[in-house]
């Protein structure tokens, strides 16, 4: 009995451990199970801090790794001519660019890069370890090429390797209106000629948004729009493409003829002081534009300087007549064909003897217009030519514009006055002499000439309209039977016109080099185009006048103004010629198919479409 007391007081003693331990068990779960979750809340009261509460820097810096501000490109607005077609147009195209820190990372994909592109290897791995550093560059020679060969390069899945759009400009038309167009740099920016003149109406402004890149350069999403892209505004010129070409080609033509090294056109609309035409010779592509022969890309018309020779006669006669000292039937004895001028003479091609005013510039006599001017003072002379345009911008815009050279009287010396009065002793530009023609037609008004259809100035009187009338009618004598520039005349129209031919200055003298000038208007009974060529140096070699303006350049004038009253659809204002050289051909015609000439005055008067050759 007692020992059976004493096992089962033992047992209970060796129970109590077994629960000790037990429960100490459930506190050290307790206690691991509370620290878990304590961690547990602190990692998510961390994770909610991170993310919603202070998580401007962690997203800062993932944005500074993965997201990008990227452009979207505008493109350049369109130009065209008055009649709306295109002359310059923007195409879109692919740029490739490559991460240089990805690309070069695979150093056995440059070959087939290089290959596949055109470039040397040694070029192309030069310009990655060139920029291993940056994130961006330019494949070399491959900014804004063709979709088809950008796609080509990025089907070979060249890591770091892609392609963004860009726009490229086009120009239809090509070297014809190249020197009035200009060109846009490898940034789309003007650089010439209207394309500079007109950047900020043209470029637009380039958009942006945000993007997120992976770590391989790819756009994997497109976050939001930071601002649209805004298209260039589209630009209407006063230029018509048909007689831009025909004057192209005729300058051309001309050139090749008379061995000449250069040349330029200006056509400008009477009543508008719009530009119509303006050609030059050298000329460029300016789809293709290179650093090789820069002359070529100087608009001559508006650049260059040259002595306007005889075409300023008429100049210094409506000076003359405007003051009132002389009327068209003043007379003046030219014998024996020379006038002294200080210490030099100033001669006539042959002597002409007594000559009216109206004679002076039907047979373009030096020594008639210096008699002119004697008559004339001189601040009272410099300030007419001024008012006509020389010597100052003619405010039409142009990059580059030449003001021209006419000194100040106080400057003149003995002979300045007699030698600038047939176009000696200053300098203009050929825009500027088709721009004093133009005044004189539009009945003494002076509008500054304009690039843009519609965009006429304020006119200026600068003379009478009754002076400027009877200088165009003296002008007319010119293209008529014993005038210096018959080869002018236009069947169907009177022309108005002057042809001029002055030496090159050279070494501080003149060299028997030539400028060859013809500058005129049509029709004269109503003016509706000004136009002035100038032909730079043709050949001499033939001797006689085969080098003058009224042999070189009236006959391009002929041509041009022959082809744009037609295009434009002016009436002809010389029908009885018309009709009788109709006749004339009529008759010749008869005869060489065996019947009787049709009856006088069958002929019908052309409408103005339908206007004759």
């Amino acid at each position: 009995m007692k020992l059976g007391r004493f096992i089962k007081a033992g047992d209970g003693h060796a129970k109590k451990p077994r629960k000790r331990a037990q429960f100490d068990l459930r506190l050290r779960l307790m206690l691991v199970g509370g620290a878990l979750g304590l961690g547990a809340v602190a990692l998510v009261g961390r994770a909610v801090d991170l993310q919603l509460i202070d998580n401007a820097f962690y997203q800062q810096k993932a944005d500074a790794r993965f997201r990008r501000e990227v452009p979207i490109p505008a493109s350049r607005g369109m130009i065209t001519d008055r009649n709306g077609e295109p002359l310059a147009i923007s195409s879109p195209v692919e740029s490739l660019w490559a991460n240089p820190q990805e690309l070069s990372k695979h150093p056995d994909r440059l070959p087939e890069l290089a290959q596949a592109t055109g470039l040397s290897l040694d070029e192309l791995a030069r310009a990655v370890s060139q920029r291993a550093d940056k994130e961006f560059m330019y494949i070399p020679r491959h900014r804004r090429i063709s979709p088809v060969v950008a796609k080509r390069v990025l089907d070979l899945g060249v890591p770091g390797v892609f392609s963004q759009r860009e726009y490229r400009r086009f120009y239809p038309q090509g070297e014809a209106v190249s020197h009035v167009l200009g060109f846009t740099n490898i940034d789309d920016r003007g650089q010439e000629g209207i394309e500079l003149a007109f950047d900020d109406w043209l470029a637009g402004k380039p958009g942006a948004q945000n993007v997120i890149r992976d770590r391989h350069g790819r756009i994997v999403e497109h976050v939001n729009l930071v601002r649209a892209a805004e298209p260039g505004k589209d630009l209407v010129l006063s230029i018509d493409r048909r007689i831009q070409f025909l004057a192209h080609r005729e300058l051309r033509r001309a050139i090749e003829e008379t061995g000449a090294a250069a040349g330029s056109i200006v056509v400008l609309e009477v009543a508008t002081g719009e530009v119509l035409a303006m050609a030059n010779l050298p000329t460029y592509n300016n789809n293709r534009v290179t650093g090789e022969n820069r002359d070529a890309h100087r608009n001559r018309a508006v650049t260059d300087l040259l002595e306007p020779g005889s075409t300023m006669k008429p100049i210094t006669v409506a000076a003359a007549l405007e003051k009132g000292v002389i009327t068209p039937t003043t007379t003046f004895n030219t014998s024996p064909g020379w006038i002294a001028n200080g210490r030099f003479k100033t001669s006539d091609f042959r002597n002409y003897g007594v000559l009216d005013t109206t004679g002076i510039i039907t047979k373009s006599s030096n020594v008639g217009s210096s008699m002119i001017v004697h008559k004339l003072d001189d601040r009272y002379f410099y300030d007419f030519i001024r008012n006509m345009g020389y010597g100052r911008s003619t405010g039409s815009g142009f990059p580059g514009e030449a003001a021209g050279l006419l000194p100040d009287p106080s400057r003149w010396s003995g002979t300045d006055k007699q030698v600038m009065s047939y176009g000696y002793g200053m300098s203009v530009t050929p825009m500027q002499i088709a721009h004093a023609y133009a005044t004189l037609g539009n009945h003494g008004r002076a509008l500054p000439p304009t690039f843009v259809k519609g965009n006429t100035g304020e006119p200026r009187q600068v003379l009478s309209a009754k002076v400027a009338d009877e200088v165009v009618r003296m002008m007319q004598t010119v293209t008529e039977p014993g005038g210096t520039g018959t080869r002018a005349a236009i069947l169907g129209y009177h022309v108005a016109g002057k042809s001029g031919t002055a030496r090159k200055a050279s070494g501080g003298g003149y060299a028997r080099r030539y400028f060859a000038f013809f500058a005129g208007l049509v029709p004269v009974n109503d003016p509706r185009f000004a136009m002035a060529v100038v032909i730079d140096d043709p050949d001499t070699s033939k001797g006689g006048s085969t080098y003058g303006g009224g042999y070189v350049s009236a006959p391009v004038f002929q041509r041009v103004m022959d082809g744009a009253l037609r295009l434009m659809d002016v009436p002809p204002d010389d029908i009885e010629t018309w009709l009788a050289a109709q006749a004339a051909n009529e008759a010749k015609l008869a005869r060489q198919q065996g019947r009787a000439p049709a009856a006088p005055g069958a002929a019908s008067v052309p409408a103005a479409t339908g206007a004759p050759r």
